[in-house]
């Protein structure tokens, strides 16, 4: 039979990605006693783990700092992968966020007579399950836990490879191969850049409208944003961008009638960043393609009625929030982080509102 300890914390965060590391942190500095508990068994697991090689930062540094730590000046504009990875391990030292790794959440409810949080999770080591009490349960597992691949028709009847984009690191292995990517957003697009780099027969599936912009644009926004009205800021990019990239639309690229800020803060789609797909889909190097109507054993037909051959298909689509599957209804000191769709600038503000929230609250109560 299987052992028992309980806890009794201030706070559980569940998740050490890069949102529970931030939130832990200003608890820290603010002196509040805090647990973080990680199923895997490292922080920042996802960038660790389930990231393509090539993976640069998409916006300046400038804007992709965690709270009270700012990214080195010597570090690039742009920050590769490796480097990220090693400014995020350099935080967790820096303040002292020590995660319980390979700790599974199982269930989590707020209880009203103790007017407690009640979290169970198991040692996925040891089998031991765990047991806390708390006054304030902070979700930080973010917005990419698990890969989906949606159903559709004739999925299981390929023959090929198919993968969620979580499981590409580099397109090495499908030199000379036909690989169709779907899902145009910036991990689509980035992955149909990098097969068509390797030598691979690349096709893309553009199916909803997209913004393309370059990182200068968008850095140039961001700067923009701060000084001027948004619907002004949209109207400069996105004439500027159709200026240096063209009239996507005559690539078979559908852009949105809203500019591209805009756009995201009503439908939540951050603008696809540029990184050299459009000059390959230009070349002919990258096809674009549809929208998908049934997959066959070796070939795809697309709405278009045309169908061609494929080898592999990367799922650049969509990931599910895993924490639905152990979350129990409850509001009292419940706070979510990085479900806002902002990115790394979106997970610092989070962290800090969240925490001075918690310290607001925590004041009343005494």
């Amino acid at each position: 039979m299987a052992n028992f300890t309980k806890e009794e914390i201030d706070i559980v965060v569940v998740g050490a990605g890069p949102s529970g590391m931030a939130v832990s942190a200003c608890l820290n500095k603010l002196g509040i006693n805090n647990v973080v508990l990680e199923k895997q068994d490292c922080c920042a697991y996802l960038w660790k783990n389930k990231t393509y090689d090539r993976l640069h930062l998409h916006l300046s540094k400038d804007f992709c700092s965690l709270p009270f730590m700012p990214h080195a000046t010597s570090s690039p504009k742009y920050i590769p992968k490796k480097e990220f990875i090693q400014y995020l391990d350099e935080y967790v030292e820096h303040f002292n966020i020590k995660p319980k790794f390979q700790t599974c959440v199982e269930s989590a409810f707020y209880n009203s007579a103790e007017k407690k949080w009640n979290v169970k999770s198991r040692n996925l080591t040891s089998g031991e399950i765990e047991l806390y009490a708390s006054d304030f349960l902070i979700l930080a597992t973010g917005e990419n836990n698990e890969g989906y691949i949606p159903k559709m028709v004739g999925i299981e009847n390929f023959k090929g490879e198919i993968i969620h984009s979580s499981d590409y690191r580099s397109g090495e292995k499908y030199k000379d191969k036909k690989v169709l990517v779907v899902g145009s957003e910036n991990s689509g697009m980035e992955i149909a850049f990098d097969l068509s780099n390797y030598g691979s027969h690349t096709s893309i599936v553009v199916r909803s409208p997209i913004h393309v912009l370059t990182r200068e644009m968008v850095y140039t926004a961001m700067l923009l944003l701060k000084y001027l009205p948004i619907s002004l800021v949209d109207t400069v990019i996105a004439k500027y961008a159709k200026f240096k990239l063209g009239n996507l639309a005559e690539l078979g690229i559908p852009q949105p009638e809203e500019g591209p800020f805009s756009f995201k803060i009503s439908k939540g789609r951050s603008p696809v960043i540029d990184v050299g797909a459009i000059d390959k889909i230009k070349l002919g190097q990258i096809k674009v393609l549809p929208g998908i109507s049934d997959i066959k054993e070796h070939t795809v037909v697309f709405d278009n009625g045309d169908e061609h051959q494929f080898d592999a298909i990367i799922f650049a689509t969509r990931y599910k929030n895993i924490a639905t599957k152990w979350l129990k209804k409850g509001e009292n000191g419940l706070y979510c982080a990085r479900f806002s769709k902002r990115g790394i600038a979106g997970i610092s503000m989070d962290a800090i509102a969240i925490a001075n929230d918690i310290k607001t609250v925590r004041g009343n109560k005494i």
